[in-house]
């Protein structure tokens, strides 16, 4: 208990393995990992070297102190066209501490660049629109104004102004409501879906996707 820090897991504990494999996910070996799931030898396979280590689906890595980090989740891992290995979620809370930023998601496994999808902050939006003289109907109609979906951009690539440059979203898709467990957008706990939000908003993404891009990194 003396052995703890923000922003990581704390240190291993005596008897308990921890180490990082070539691709990030964490794995660890001992006594607290089990057997094997109850009559279920693929998935034990998957998840259990025959030698003992677990396979977490966390990625992460240890500080200069010996601190254990976890960054993201494997299966969120955006690995684009070109092999550049994207951990979204860190990304997408420094997002979302914009004040512009209600929630953020990002796409890009597979493609040729990274983009995002972003539910603005409409109280803070509506006031800078107000400040502006803007003129709208709706908080849809705000977020369609290219003056707002401008500066939603703007505002967003200067809080990750210091990603590496394949990092970065190179588009932006600005969503008008946000992610809803109504929707099956966001689990019971409140974590996006990003899958079902890439299928909910598959027209909107193929679209961006086939917009000429400078700059990717495919």
């Amino acid at each position: 208990f003396d052995h703890w820090k923000i922003g990581t897991v704390g240190k291993k504990v005596p008897g308990v393995e921890v180490k990082i494999a070539e691709d990030g996910e964490i794995l660890t070996r001992g006594p607290h990992v089990m057997k094997g799931y109850y009559h279920k030898p693929e998935a034990t396979r998957e998840a259990l070297e025959p030698d003992g280590w677990f396979h977490t689906g966390d990625i992460g890595d240890f500080d200069a102190e010996g601190f254990l980090r976890i960054t993201d989740r494997k299966k969120d891992i955006i690995v684009t066209a070109g092999g550049k290995k994207i951990a979204p979620q860190p990304i997408e809370g420094t997002t979302k501490t914009s004040p512009f930023v209600g929630n953020a998601v990002m796409i890009g496994d597979k493609r040729k660049f990274p983009l995002m999808l972003v539910v603005p902050n409409f109280d803070t939006l509506e006031s800078w629109a107000k400040h502006k003289g803007l003129v709208y109907a709706d908080r849809p109609a705000l977020a369609k104004l290219p003056e707002a979906r401008a500066k939603i951009e703007r505002e967003v690539l200067k809080v990750l102004r210091d990603l590496a440059h394949f990092e970065v979203p190179k588009k932006f898709i600005i969503v008008a409501r946000d992610f809803t467990i109504e929707s099956g957008e966001l689990t019971p706990k409140m974590s996006v879906k990003r899958k079902v939000v890439e299928k909910n908003y598959a027209a909107q993404i193929e679209a961006v996707y086939a917009e000429p891009a400078q700059g990717t990194d495919a």
